[in-house]
């Protein structure tokens, strides 16, 4: 029997990264989920180290076969799509060190995958996630809700489009 994919997903920030970490894809199975809080009063580069090593720990001890980040769209606020920038530079950098693959979604991706709507509201994306991976409870907060459904939108594509390489339907 081969041995299930495991996805890593990643809702990036500086402040709060999301973590979520799924097994399989149909039914997917939740491993941890969870976010990596940094304080606002410690400098940026300790901050993004913090990032670094929490997210090595969480490779280290899941051993993703691949990584899935929410792509960054445009922002108004450009202080926090810097921010955001440099979170997801250094989710790259942590899977480019380890030697797992990267994937990335937009935010509308990810919530026409998990919802069947591109405008799906947080609370709508979080019941839908709950379902899909038959959680007892709703998964918090926010971002790590958003990156459990990041790695869902990837297992779902990653399935399909196996199955078109197959040629299986699916």
């Amino acid at each position: 029997m081969t041995p299930q994919r495991v996805t890593l997903g990643i809702d990036p920030g500086t402040a709060r990264l999301g973590y979520g970490v799924i097994r399989g894809v149909d039914p997917a199975e939740s491993l941890e989920f969870g976010i990596v809080e940094t304080k606002s009063n410690q400098e940026m580069p300790s901050r993004l180290l913090q990032l670094h090593d929490e997210l090595l720990g969480l490779i280290r001890e899941y051993r993703p076969d691949v990584m899935v980040i929410e792509k960054l769209f445009f922002s108004r606020n450009v202080t926090n799509a810097i921010s955001v920038g440099q979170a997801r530079g250094v989710a790259m950098l942590t899977a480019a060190e380890t030697g797992i693959s990267v994937v990335e979604y937009t935010p509308a991706e990810v919530k026409q995958a998990v919802a069947g709507y591109g405008n799906a509201d947080k609370a709508q994306i979080q019941q839908m996630v709950k379902l899909i991976l038959g959680l007892d409870e709703l998964p918090t907060p926010d971002d790590a809700a958003d990156a459990l459904a990041v790695a869902i939108c990837h297992v779902q594509h990653a399935g399909f489009a196996g199955s078109l390489e197959s040629g299986s339907p699916q």
